[in-house]
């Protein structure tokens, strides 16, 4: 079959490559101009099965009420009314029922999705900057480090282990790490890496599979008639037997031009990459990939020069814009827990997780003949993708 797949970002990507598997002629769309440039450009980078839990919790509403009123919170609400913001919360609330099920099933997905990743990267001799020294959860409060023993007990239920760490265990694992902490919890098997990298990386080994890449390609109509008619901004059509909807943020419009309710709303997420040329810095600086359940935010080292703060979540509508109060407190975290790494050479970054009110992707065929989805990772797109890729590839047909 001829299969569109709408968005070159890691799902995309990944879904491209596993339809190719299947023996699809597979063309790959997108507005930007290369793989990657969006959500996908400079997240957290971890492949964290240990991240699995979903927000869907008492704990998290509880935070997210206190910190409506905290200037420099994880987490920022534009409270004017909005239709769409206000009832993607009511049904976030109302999957709260589904929380403990979805976070197993996300850990399964994980786990699935980890496998796929490494062997396509293997395949495809794909440099991504790949570091293993695990995923450490740090916890600077008593009531984060009992929670997180909770947690643990469901992500030993999806089928991943996780120890549990003392502030002694911490500071060996990590002696370049600062700061007091209650305790921890650490995966071996999760791994980091540079999300950009990998999509380019994927694109050129999808290339070399036959897959097709349309570049700068706004889309601008879709039509259902013995297929899919693609319409772009410069007039020009093609036809595919099927498409597959892979467009982050973009999804929920595209599928109710196609008459499917998607409800995504974008949730903006912040990153840093501090750029460490000096040798000092480097040795400063920590490898093993972190949480910091309390503070929301993510570390990854990429490679030896470079390393990736990110978190918060902002809740604004669907802009970019990058705000100096939201890049500080990452920041002054990084400062603060490593302090011999220099910051003056750091490079800020805002993306748009495209998030379901359930935390849980979307993966199934559209009510119209030919159309797909692969859509709604949230904050774990890397991490489920190539999972969910060979499951849509399978509905294909």
């Amino acid at each position: 079959m001829k299969v569109a797949v709408l968005g070159a970002g890691i799902t995309g990507s990944t879904t491209a490559y596993a339809l190719a598997d299947k023996g699809h002629e597979v063309t790959v769309i997108d507005r930007e101009r290369y793989s990657g440039m969006d959500t996908s450009f400079a997240n957290g980078g971890q492949l964290s099965a240990c991240n699995a839990e979903t927000w869907n919790h008492p704990s998290t509403i509880a935070k997210g009420i206190k910190w409506l009123f905290e200037k420099e919170a994880p987490l920022k609400m534009n409270l004017m009314p909005n239709w769409h913001r206000y009832s993607w919360f009511a049904e976030f609330l109302y999957a709260m029922r589904h929380y403990e099920k979805n976070t197993v099933n996300t850990v399964r997905l994980a786990l699935a999705a980890r496998e796929h990743l490494t062997r396509m990267a293997s395949e495809g001799d794909i440099d991504f900057d790949r570091t293993d020294r695990g995923m450490l959860h740090i916890c600077a409060t008593q009531k984060g480090f009992d929670h997180g023993i909770g947690v643990n007990k469901l992500l030993k239920k999806g089928g991943l282990e996780r120890s549990v760490l003392t502030p002694e265990d911490i500071r060996a694992l990590e002696p370049t790490l600062h700061g007091d902490l209650v305790g921890g919890f650490f995966t071996e098997s999760d791994f980091n890496g540079d999300i950009h990298k990998y999509c380019r990386g994927l694109e050129s080994a999808n290339k070399k599979r036959g897959v097709n890449y349309k570049f700068e390609h706004e889309i601008v109509d879709l039509v259902t008639k013995n297929g899919v008619y693609v319409t772009y901004a410069t007039g020009e059509q093609d036809h595919f037997d099927a498409v597959v909807v892979c467009a982050g943020v973009g999804s929920r419009a595209i599928a109710a031009k196609l008459g499917d309710r998607i409800n995504i709303y974008p949730v903006k997420g912040y990153s840093i990459t501090v750029n460490m040329p000096d040798q000092a810095s480097q040795d400063a600086c920590g490898w093993v990939s972190l949480n910091d359940d309390d503070a929301k935010i993510v570390t990854s080292r990429l490679g030896p020069d470079r390393y990736r703060v990110a978190g918060t979540a902002e809740f604004n509508g669907a802009n970019k814009d990058i705000r100096a109060d939201r890049i500080k407190p990452l920041l002054r975290w990084t400062q603060r827990h490593f302090p011999g790494v220099k910051t003056d050479q750091v490079v800020p970054w805002a993306g748009l997780r495209p998030m379901m009110p359930d935390m849980m992707p979307r993966v199934m065929a559209g009510s119209r003949p030919g159309v797909f989805y692969n859509t709604g990772h949230g904050h774990l797109g890397w991490t489920l993708s190539a999972a969910t890729a060979y499951m849509v590839a399978d509905l294909v047909h």
